[in-house]
C-alpha cells in the first residue's frame, strides 16, 4: 500500500482541523501552517512548519495538510522534526538569524549565510539518519528576501550559502537536484525550511523555455540557485513536484510591471514543464487542471487579476492557496508552484 498510495495535499481551515477525531490524524504525514499571528498547532507526532505568510483567500487560518498511507514513524534529529512511512519522509526546521551573533553579541552580518548552512547541514544529517537520502522537493522561506546585505541581495547570500552547504555534504549542485522554491516571508520570520524526501533519487526535469537555474549568469548573483524546474518521484506513484515558477524566459524576467502578462507567461512555463513530465513518463499522466497549486502574490491588489487568469486557464476545481509573499526577483509579481499525482 505504501509504495503506490497517492500523496495527497489538502488546504484546510484551522477551525476545522481542531474538530477532527483522532482517527483523522492517522494518515497525516505533516502540516504547514500559514499566517504570522495565528496560534500554532502543536502535535508531537505530526511535524508542523509555521510559514509567516498572510493568506489572501479565505477568512480563517489555512493549513496545508499532506496525507499518505501509513504506518508512520516520527521523531526529531537535532532541530529537524520528521515523519515518514516506508516511502516518503517530511522534515522541517527553523533557524533564527538573531541567534547567530558576533563576538559583541550583535546579529552577525553573515547571519543568513550561517543560518542557511547550519539548516542544510542539519536537514541532510536528519535525512541520512532515517535512510531518506534524496529530497524531492524543498521549500525555503526567508525574511527580507529582496533586502540588501553586504555585497548584494539577501537572496544572493542565501544561494551562495545553500550551494556551499550542498557541496559540503557531498550533494549535487547541478543536474539531478530537487525541485525547490525560495520566497520572502514576514520580516520577523526565522529561516524556515521543509522538504519531502525519498529513499530513491528523483527524476529531475528542466523547462525548454528556460535556462537551468544552476546555470544562470552572474547578474543574478555570484552563485546560482540550485533546483530543478520539477521532479518526479521515482516510484510507481510518480508524484510530480513543480518548483516555484514565474515569468522568466531563458534567464530573463519578462513583462515587468504587468501582472496579467506575467501570470500568462508563468502558465506557459507550467505547461512546458507538464509536457516535459508527460514525455518523461511516456503518457498523458499530468494535466494543468489536475494539479494542486500555491500562488505567491507580491502585491495583494493584484489578486483579482491573477485569480481571473488562473481560473480561466485551469478551471474552478483545482485547489489553489493564495499567499502574500516577496518573490526572489523584485520585478516578479507572481509565482506558482504545484503538485500532481
Amino acid at each position: 500500500m505504501g509504495s503506490t498510495a497517492k500523496l495527497q495535499i489538502e488546504f484546510q481551515r484551522l477551525a476545522q482541523i481542531r474538530q477532527y477525531p483522532a482517527t483523522w490524524w492517522r494518515d497525516v504525514l505533516a502540516m504547514v501552517q500559514f499566517e504570522p499571528e495565528a496560534p500554532l498547532l502543536a502535535l508531537p507526532q505530526v511535524p508542523t512548519a509555521h510559514v509567516m505568510l498572510p493568506v489572501l483567500n479565505g477568512d480563517d487560518v489555512t493549513v496545508e495538510v499532506w496525507r499518505l498511507a501509513g504506518p508512520m514513524s516520527w521523531g526529531q534529529h537535532g532541530q529537524v522534526r520528521y515523519r515518514h512511512n516506508s516511502r516518503l519522509l517530511f522534515a522541517t526546521l527553523s533557524v533564527e538569524e538573531a541567534q547567530l551573533t558576533d563576538q559583541s553579541g550583535a546579529a552577525s552580518a553573515g547571519a543568513l549565510r550561517d543560518a542557511t548552512q547550519s539548516a542544510y547541514r542539519e536537514l541532510f544529517a536528519a535525512l541520512s539518519s532515517q535512510g531518506f537520502e534524496h529530497p524531492l522537493r524543498i521549500w525555503n522561506y526567508l525574511p527580507q528576501i529582496n533586502g540588501e546585505n553586504t555585497g548584494g541581495e539577501r537572496y544572493w547570500e542565501f544561494n551562495s550559502a545553500r550551494q556551499a552547504a550542498l557541496a559540503g555534504v557531498g550533494r549535487e549542485t547541478a543536474g539531478n537536484v530537487p525541485a525547490a522554491s525560495a520566497l520572502g516571508a514576514n520580516g520577523t520570520s526565522p529561516l524556515t525550511i521543509y522538504c519531502i524526501a525519498s529513499t530513491c533519487a528523483p527524476i529531475a526535469l528542466e523547462n525548454p523555455r528556460q535556462r537551468s537555474a544552476w546555470n544562470y549568469p552572474v547578474q543574478y548573483g555570484p552563485k546560482s540557485p540550485i533546483f530543478a524546474r520539477a521532479c518526479i518521484e521515482n516510484d510507481p506513484a510518480q508524484t510530480l513536484f513543480i518548483s516555484g515558477t514565474a515569468s522568466i524566459v531563458g534567464h530573463e524576467s519578462a513583462h515587468a510591471g504587468d501582472v496579467r502578462a506575467q501570470t500568462i507567461e508563468t502558465l506557459r512555463n507550467v505547461r512546458a514543464v507538464l509536457a516535459a513530465a508527460n514525455a518523461r513518463v511516456g503518457a498523458q499522466r499530468y494535466a494543468l487542471e489536475q494539479l494542486s497549486y500555491k500562488v505567491y502574490v507580491r502585491r495583494p491588489d493584484d489578486l483579482a487579476t491573477i485569480q481571473a487568469e488562473l481560473r480561466a486557464a485551469i478551471g474552478p476545481a483545482a485547489p489553489m492557496l493564495y499567499l502574500n509573499a516577496d518573490i526572489c526577483r523584485r520585478e516578479l509579481l507572481v509565482e506558482l508552484e504545484a503538485v500532481g499525482t
